[in-house]
């Protein structure tokens, strides 16, 4: 590995991608840091504060790459981007013309990119007030993130001035992401949201340093939470990488004086076609009514809306101790399971295979082709998607399981934890892909 390390430095347009995408990553964190118009820095603790007790803002604070914490003009990070990006998919099905666009290729992908493009816009507005008004309220009586008020009625000139620059920082962060695609290595997008995630793993590493010198027990918790996290980041290696291979033969077709096809080769289905996406819809799905209890509901209070309130709260709350915690974790492990088929099926149902190998000539040997080997595929995706969907619902209650187990808070969460492994997978495959084109040997030994 170090060997092909050394190789990739060698290489002056590899080298060059590499030092692109670091530049690019360093300009990230520096945006991270540009606070938003109007605001009022002495109260930023008291958001950081605020933060620790609202689970949906830690989730889009990881999104973020910390910016949320500083409020920064990119607190917000790349997740209208994604949201707009998974609307756009689950819409090509039920809208004839997107579904049209899909297939048209290269140009089909461009259009329905600059769709997203133009959807992230209206969502991010509404993200950014919904957003920062939630966090205002956070505060509490007499607090306030801005030196004027934060109003749209109000006070429409600074308002709309603070939600524009919050918009305009997800847009260049999407751009960046864009340059990073074309110039770089590596997924653009996932590539921004690793480098947010990294950042914040120094303060993680003295956080837990802080908690290993309070007593040998505590100790003995980081050894078992690391031997776990281990073994973690080894199933998500091996889920990740995993694959059904549905051999394919293709018929021979003679034009003129010339043979075409009869060859053979494989279709590689995912045992994970859904990557994490089912984790960010489960956890913010189960977080939202938890968090919207917390601001109705006072443990001294009485009455019925109160004890409404109260339940939801305890039974939606993801933080060990609490009454809610076991039916927390099972409504997450079950919604995950639930979105990792739905999704999977709706990429699947979009790259339509089974046309695609009958206009080529292809087959499955022993099924006909059509609507036959459209059957067995989706027979085949169901039973290995079972096993990306436990998977990922453990690898959504394992961080409860492992907090109960040692007793303590590590911050670093199974989506982070799933990004981070991936985007790694993924950079190290572009590099491997970059140094066989040059008959180099690669990371992956032979």
């Amino acid at each position: 590995m170090l060997q092909a390390v050394v190789s990739a430095f060698r290489l002056p347009d590899v080298r060059q991608r590499i030092f692109f995408t670091l530049g690019m990553l360093l300009l990230f964190r520096m945006i991270a840091h540009i606070p938003v118009p109007n605001i009022d820095a002495n109260n930023l603790q008291l958001l950081q504060q605020a933060l620790q007790q609202n689970q949906l803002a830690q989730l889009l604070n990881i999104f973020a790459g910390g910016a949320l914490q500083n409020f920064s003009v990119a607190s917000m990070g790349v997740y209208p981007y994604i949201t707009a990006t998974i609307i756009m998919q689950l819409l090509q099905p039920l809208i004839p013309a997107l579904e049209e666009l899909s297939k048209e290729g290269e140009q089909g992908r461009i259009r329905i990119n600059r769709y997203s493009y133009l959807l992230t816009v209206p969502l991010a507005y509404l993200q950014a007030y919904g957003q920062t008004l939630t966090l205002e309220r956070t505060l509490g009586t007499g607090q306030s993130l801005f030196r004027s008020p934060f109003s749209l009625t109000e006070n429409f000139l600074p308002t709309f001035t603070v939600l524009t620059s919050m918009v305009a920082g997800t847009m260049l962060l999407v751009w960046l992401g864009e340059l990073i695609n074309e110039r770089g290595i590596g997924q653009g997008i996932s590539v921004i949201i690793f480098g947010g995630i990294v950042a914040g793993l120094p303060g993680l590493v003295q956080q837990t340093w802080t908690t290993a010198q309070s007593g040998q027990e505590q100790v003995i918790g980081i050894l078992i939470f690391l031997l776990i996290g281990l073994l973690t980041i080894v199933g998500i290696v091996m889920i990740n990488e995993g694959q059904r291979r549905i051999p394919v033969q293709y018929a021979k077709r003679v034009r003129g004086n010339r043979v075409y096809g009869g060859q053979s080769s494989f279709i590689p289905l995912k045992v994970n076609m859904a990557g994490m996406i089912p984790l960010i819809f489960a956890q913010s799905i189960v977080i939202f009514p938890g968090t919207v209890a917390s601001y109705f509901y006072n443990p001294a209070g009485e009455g019925l809306g109160n004890d409404i309130a109260g339940f939801f709260y305890r039974n939606f709350n993801p933080t060990l101790g609490g009454g809610g915690t076991l039916v927390y974790s099972l409504i997450l492990f079950l919604l995950v399971v639930f979105f990792t088929y739905f999704y999977t099926l709706v990429l699947f149902s979009q790259q339509n295979l089974s046309e695609n190998l009958q206009r080529n000539s292809g087959f499955i040997p022993g099924i006909r082709p059509g609507k036959r080997t459209d059957e067995y595929l989706n027979k085949v995706l169901t039973r290995i998607t079972l096993a990306g969907a436990l998977f990922l619902g453990i690898i959504a209650v394992l961080p409860f399981i492992t907090q109960s187990i040692t007793g303590l808070q590590i911050g670093l969460g199974s989506t982070a934890l799933l990004i981070v492994v991936g985007v790694a997978i993924d950079t190290m495959r572009q590099l491997e892909a970059q140094l066989v084109m040059r008959n180099y040997e690669g990371f992956i030994g032979r």
